[in-house]
């Protein structure tokens, strides 16, 4: 009999415990469904406008990526062209020039990638470590300034310093005595660095700007400790400040990695003047795609060079952010 009671009294106990749990459940779905109705439905309508964009603009023209692989015909549109399998990315592959161009556009963009994230570190450091707020604001302003040039004010600029004939640099050259009246845009060797260069002198700024704006979010009790320790400013950069940068850092090199198959058309193609013999050092792959296509209007070809970049950028983006994970878990993405 006590067997019995104590079984019977153990089910009312289970049985009262789940109507518990089963209440509480209930409770929270009330709680949260009165929190949607209070709470998330402004936020959810903020967000309405630029989900609707993202739709129309990004993924709805995903359907067009069938044309990678058809022979498009105006008449017969988009499903109405027949198949041709992978005809249209043997445009990129099936070509001399094909090791050239992807050479250049990858090697360009891991120079520019890790080198301008340098750059802009540095710079962002000796911004924070300016004593007057003036003048680092002013500084940072100078930086940020070319970002905002187009590509087409850029060349003019440099146009006015590499000119023939009344270039500064020729002017300056036959000043000291030197050779003047130089064609710069036919000498290839001076071009992979001063590509280089402008890529930096126009964008570090505005990574800077990024990378100063998490150090101004640093709290000052970390400086005040290293400072009490003896820590110079030196080290203060390399056990604080940088330690807290590499969650901004590892997010920007994992998103530049779904770029390093596109080049800056700009850059190559509107600063070099579009320039025959510097093809061997400037002649990228979308600067390759639009000259072909100049000649021949192919829009699958075009979709096939685009899907190829876009492709090959997920991918770099997926291994990027696998060894950030590996290297900092907490600084990946997902």
């Amino acid at each position: 009999m006590e067997n019995l009671s104590f079984q019977v009294s153990g089910s009312a106990d289970l049985d009262k415990k789940e109507r518990m749990e089963d209440g509480v459940k209930k409770q929270k779905q009330k709680s949260m469904t009165r929190r949607f109705k209070r709470e998330d439905i402004p936020l959810y309508l903020m967000a309405l406008p630029g989900v609707v964009i993202l739709i129309l603009f990004s993924y709805l023209p995903m359907g067009g990526l069938v044309l990678a692989f058809k022979k498009y015909n105006v008449q017969k549109g988009i499903f109405g062209s027949p198949f041709n399998g992978f005809d249209n990315f043997k445009f990129l592959f099936a070509t001399s020039d094909a090791l050239v161009i992807t050479r250049n556009t990858v090697l360009y963009n891991i120079v520019f990638i890790f080198l301008n994230m340098a750059i802009a570190v540095v710079l962002s450091l000796m911004l924070s470590s300016l004593g007057s707020k003036k003048t680092a604001k002013t500084f940072q302003t100078i930086y940020m300034m070319p970002y905002f040039l187009s590509w087409a004010v850029v060349a003019i600029i440099v146009t006015a310093f590499l000119e023939r004939s009344n270039g500064f640099v020729n002017y300056v050259l036959q000043l000291l005595g030197q050779e003047g009246g130089i064609d710069w845009y036919q000498r290839t060797s001076i071009w992979p660095p001063l590509l280089v260069f402008i890529n930096a002198w126009k964008g570090v700024g505005y990574q800077a700007v990024m990378y100063l704006a998490v150090i101004s979010g640093i709290s000052s009790d970390y400086y005040e400790a290293a400072m009490l320790d003896g820590a110079s400013r030196f080290q203060q950069a390399i056990y604080i400040t940088i330690p807290h940068l590499r969650f901004i850092i590892a997010v920007s090199l994992i998103m530049a990695m779904g770029g390093i198959f596109r080049g800056d058309f700009g850059l190559f193609y509107t600063v070099t003047k579009d320039s025959g013999p510097l093809y061997p050092v400037t002649n990228i792959i979308d600067t390759y795609i639009y000259r072909g296509l100049k000649s021949q209007v192919n829009i699958g070809m075009t979709t096939a060079a685009g899907l190829f970049q876009s492709a090959v950028g997920f991918v770099f983006v997926l291994l990027a952010n696998r060894i950030v994970s590996k290297v900092d878990p907490d600084s990946a993405m997902f």
